[in-house]
């Protein structure tokens, strides 16, 4: 072989790809906005701004994803949002 000459060497690398899952929050007739944001903000780590928006997508197309990641993430925020009265399921 040339020095010009180049060798590449293909090198197979194995990724584990970490599912992603989400938190889907619905619409109900009982929790006030204000509420739904607070406890947006405390579970979820919303800003104000962000907690909002979702509450309003909530309220007006009855769902809303209010955060994604890794199901060891979610579990415990989804709960907190159960023990709050919120209606929210982990999906993926």
């Amino acid at each position: 072989m040339s020095t010009k000459e180049k060798v590449l060497e293909k090198v197979k690398t194995d990724t584990k790809k970490q599912k992603n899952h989400e938190i889907v929050l619905y619409n109900d007739d009982y929790n006030t906005f204000d509420h739904v944001i607070e406890t947006l903000i405390a579970a979820c780590d919303h800003t104000a701004e962000q907690a909002e928006q979702c509450a309003v997508l909530v309220h007006y197309k009855g769902q809303c994803t209010v955060k994604t990641g890794t199901f060891s993430d979610l579990k415990p925020r989804c709960s907190k949002l159960l023990d709050a009265g919120l209606s929210a399921e982990i999906l993926g």
